[in-house]
Order: C-alpha cells, then sequence, then structure tokens
C-alpha cells in the first residue's frame, strides 16, 4: 500500500503577513512552524535559528581593545577583573560595570547590592559566538535585582554582541589578583562557608602576573616550573614563521634554562608558551621578553622562504600546539 502524503497546508492570512514581513515568531522545536507551513518548528524556521546561535564564531573578541587580555583572561588567568566601559553610558542604578574571570558557584554575572555588575567571562556559553552570549547576560545583569546572580540564558540569534556594547576608544587595562577577594565587598568580614568557599578558591588558583612592558604576557608559576604565556595577535601563519626563524637561530631565549616550548591557539589568536626555571619570576621576564619584541618584530618582516632548519623548528612548534577552544 502506497504511504499516504500529508497534504500541503497553505499558510494563513495572518502567518503569510508575518513571513512577508520577514519575522516569524520563536516557538517551542515540536509546535507548528508559525509561517504556516505544516511542518515543526525545528524543521522549518527553528532549523536556521539553530545553526545561527551554534555556529562557532573563531575570534569572538575581535575589534575589542584589548583583544589579547580578554583571551588570556577568558583562558590563562585564574583571577583578575577589568572595568568596562559602555558606549552609551551606564543605566541608571549601575555605578559600574567590572569583567571578572570567574564568579562563585560560576554565576554567569552579578549584581552586586548597591547596583555594581559583575560579569565573568569564564563561563559555559549557550551559542558559538561568546561576545554574543556575554553582551546577552550583561543586559540581563541591568535588570536584575540588585543582591541577586544572574541566571544562565540563550540570547536571540540576533543579538547585540560585546561590540555594540562596549566604547571602543576606552582602554582595557587588566588587574591580575592573588585571590578571588574580588567576590566580596568586604572580604575580611567573610565568615563560615563563605569564608570556606573563598579559601578553597584561593588555594587553587595558580599565582599569576601580567607582565608590564609588553602586551598580554602572562607570567605563572606551577609546582614543578614556571611559564611564560603570551597572546599575541599576528597572524597565525605569519607569527609561526616568524618564531621558526627565531626558533632556528637560538634566539628565543628568554635567559638561562628557559626555553620556548610550544604554543595554545584560543579564540583564532595563537599563545605561545615558554618553560622557565622555579627561581625566574616575573619580573626576571621582564628585560628578556621586551627583547624578544624586537627579535620577533624584526622576523615578522621577513619574507624569504623557510630554510630547512627553519621548516624543521615550525614542524616543532606545530607539533607541539594545543587548541584551547
Amino acid at each position: 500500500m502506497a504511504k499516504k502524503r500529508r497534504p500541503r497546508t497553505q499558510p494563513s492570512a495572518p502567518a503569510a503577513a508575518r513571513l512577508a514581513d520577514g519575522e516569524v515568531p520563536v516557538v517551542g522545536a515540536r509546535e507548528p512552524c508559525p509561517c504556516g507551513s505544516g511542518r515543526r518548528y525545528k524543521a522549518c524556521h527553528g532549523r536556521a535559528a539553530a545553526q545561527a546561535a551554534t555556529e562557532l564564531v573563531q575570534r569572538p573578541f575581535e575589534g575589542l581593545t584589548g583583544e589579547c587580555d580578554w583571551v588570556a583572561l577568558r583562558e590563562l588567568v585564574p583571577a583578575a577583573t577589568a572595568p568596562l566601559v559602555l558606549r552609551d553610558g551606564l543605566p541608571e542604578g549601575v555605578p559600574s560595570v567590572t569583567l571578572a574571570t570567574v564568579l562563585p558557584m560560576a554565576w554567569p554575572a552579578l549584581r552586586r547590592d548597591n547596583g555594581e555588575v559583575l560579569l565573568a567571562v569564564q563561563n559555559d556559553t549557550a551559542t558559538g559566538d561568546l561576545s554574543r552570549d556575554l553582551a546577552d547576560v550583561l543586559l540581563r545583569a541591568f535588570t536584575t535585582t540588585p543582591g541577586n546572580p544572574v541566571a544562565a540564558g540563550r540570547p536571540a540569534p540576533d543579538g547585540p554582541r560585546l561590540q555594540d556594547l562596549l566604547d571602543p576608544e576606552a582602554p582595557f587595562e587588566p588587574v591580575v589578583h592573588e585571590g578571588f577577594e574580588f567576590w566580596l565587598d568586604d572580604a575580611e568580614r567573610a565568615t563560615g562557608d563563605v569564608a570556606a568557599s573563598l579559601e578553597r578558591a584561593n588555594a587553587a588558583a595558580t599565582p599569576t602576573v601580567r607582565l608590564t612592558g609588553v602586551d598580554a604576557a602572562y607570567w605563572c608559576r606551577t609546582p614543578e616550573k614556571n611559564h611564560l604565556r603570551w597572546v599575541m595577535r599576528h597572524p597565525e601563519e605569519q607569527l609561526l614563521d616568524a618564531l621558526a626563524r627565531l626558533q632556528a637561530a637560538g634566539a628565543t631565549s628568554l635567559g638561562e634554562d628557559t626555553r620556548l616550548v610550544g604554543s595554545f591557539r584560543a579564540h583564532g589568536l595563537t599563545v605561545p608558551v615558554w618553560d622557565l626555571p622555579s627561581a625566574h619570576g616575573a619580573q626576571e621576564c621582564e628585560k628578556p621578553a621586551a627583547a624578544f619584541g624586537e627579535r620577533l618584530a624584526e622576523a615578522l618582516t621577513a619574507t624569504a622562504p623557510l630554510t630547512p632548519e627553519e621548516r624543521r623548528a615550525r614542524d616543532g612548534l606545530t607539533n607541539r600546539q594545543i587548541t584551547l577552544n
């Protein structure tokens, strides 16, 4: 017996009008699509909406002041804050907005009792566009009752991004903290479970320092050795060629017993990583990092093909590259 075909229905007049206007309301995935096609929403207009929401944006912070530091705070730094300046000024009742690496209980954001907003950058996100997700959280924080965290949510596919909300001319100046006391208005007076939670978080934080002489370079201490992780904006292929030239020439050192060991790939940027001796602190990195920055700038201008030794150095760097997202 031949399989019966579902009769094709024509859009109703109101639905046809909505379709003509280009506006199809969002409904439940299993509900009939409002366009009147007769199909479920998830198989009709919901499919495009879902694809737009999950499409990965490779460089979500591109166009923001301090893009490299945004990546570092998202992926590398345990405890840091940075004041944010809005393009259209602060809403009424919101005295300030501060970006934080992470908040208690993995809250997306927090509205303090006095109306201040803390926005966490190290959070699971609902879509493939981290910038849109954070912008959605920020806008919902403005309408959250003071003294409460902001609940997780899902932004509209065409909602604003951070680039739409933040002042493009304002500097981005991260402050790295030894611990998470910035969570509280008065951490010294914390008691009970709050004090215990803060103590556990501080104990787990990796000591980290942002270098002052170069952009977006972060020293950190680990039990066996220290590291320098430097977020760079240069195009990846060009940067790897330049690093390979320097590696082959023995010019990637930051001092005795230091070694360029590879790189991360994070949010569309490359993050070279050096191993450092345990006695090599952040201060000892400042002058060598500045000198390396000058050597790198020169190597980035080279256009000659890589030599066999440089190609081997490049292969070694790419083989040790790790993608964080």
